[in-house]
């Protein structure tokens, strides 16, 4: 069990593409919280089990990243960044944002990213099954669960002052 910390831990997930890491980067230098991208220390620490031809992505060790993540979200203040949820431990975060995007401006964005067909069209259907967020709706306690919108500056811009709003309520307990 987690003992009581200064800043919660903060969960944003979504589909790739829909706006997380721009959300992330200016939330954690607007909070002060360490912002981490799960794929990125993946790669960077070596978490890594294959690669999957097909979807022409790495198949993270889950394992090794829990391992690695727990003392860092026994302190507080992270913001962590992932497009999937359902195996990080509820008791590490005290919020969980899910970004999510219309499909047209998806489909552009990963289209831009150079994504192949089959992997195009299985984060499309992700984001249309709305797959991540009844992932996190059923892996976490839904009071928690929050859907962001991702598809503009001006939708980042409100979704920053929710989370800030939320932020600042959390304090107040």
């Amino acid at each position: 069990m987690m003992t009581e910390v200064s800043k919660p831990n903060i969960l944003v997930t979504g589909t790739p593409g829909a706006g997380k890491s721009y959300l992330c980067e200016r939330l954690a230098a607007q909070l002060k919280f360490t912002w981490l991208d799960c794929s990125k220390i993946a790669k960077d620490e070596e978490f890594v089990l294959e690669y999957d031809e097909e979807y022409e992505c790495p198949v993270l060790d889950e394992d090794k990243l829990m391992d690695h993540l727990e003392p860092l979200m026994g302190e507080g203040g992270n913001i962590v960044e992932y497009h999937s949820c359902d195996f990080f431990p509820e008791r590490w975060f005290q919020a969980v944002f899910v970004v999510t995007c219309p499909n047209t401006t998806l489909y552009d964005r990963l289209k831009a990213r150079n994504y192949n067909e089959k992997k195009l069209n299985s984060n499309m259907q992700c984001e249309i099954f709305c797959t991540i967020l009844d992932e996190a709706r059923e892996s976490y306690k839904p009071d928690i669960v929050y859907e962001l919108s991702g598809e503009t500056k001006a939708d980042a811009e409100k979704s920053m002052k929710t989370v800030k709003n939320w932020y600042s309520m959390w304090k107040r307990k």
